[in-house]
């Protein structure tokens, strides 16, 4: 039976409060392993994806590796918005299983990853305009 480490993680403390987008995920991820494998182990970091240094990704990927178990994730978005990330967790033979896609390809990761980078620098530029915006309009930002 395959062993599966959960990795969940929302962006900001206020997400983390509320605790439903890490809901969705364990329930995402619940589903998926009930009927794949077992789960060994949770990891949850409440930090930007933009940073793939988090302390509890890397506690994640450190026991996956001792375990040989495949990181199980309920989004790609979830673990990485970074290509090359993504990409060098495959290369070093890290199993990699997005819940809501469970039958992903290596091939199929590499390219959402891709999707999801782009996804980024989109946020980043939305977010960017809508703070100039704001401070057009006299708003005063912290």
């Amino acid at each position: 039976m395959t062993k599966f480490i959960a990795y969940f993680r929302v962006s900001t403390e206020r997400q983390g409060r509320s605790g439903l987008g890490l809901a969705a995920q364990h329930r995402t991820i619940s589903d998926f392993v009930a009927g794949a494998g077992t789960l060994i182990a949770e990891f949850c970091d409440v930090q930007s994806g933009r940073d793939d240094s988090r302390a509890e990704l890397q506690r994640a990927i450190q026991l996956a590796k001792r375990e040989n178990a495949k990181i199980v994730i309920a989004r790609l978005d979830r673990f990485s918005r970074r290509v090359s990330f993504i990409a060098s967790i495959l290369e070093q033979g890290i199993g990699l299983v997005c819940a809501e896609m469970p039958n992903a390809t290596d091939f199929q990761l590499h390219i959402f990853a891709a999707l999801a980078q782009e996804e980024r620098r989109l946020i980043s530029e939305r977010t960017k305009a809508a703070l100039a915006e704001a401070k057009r309009r006299g708003k005063i930002l912290d």
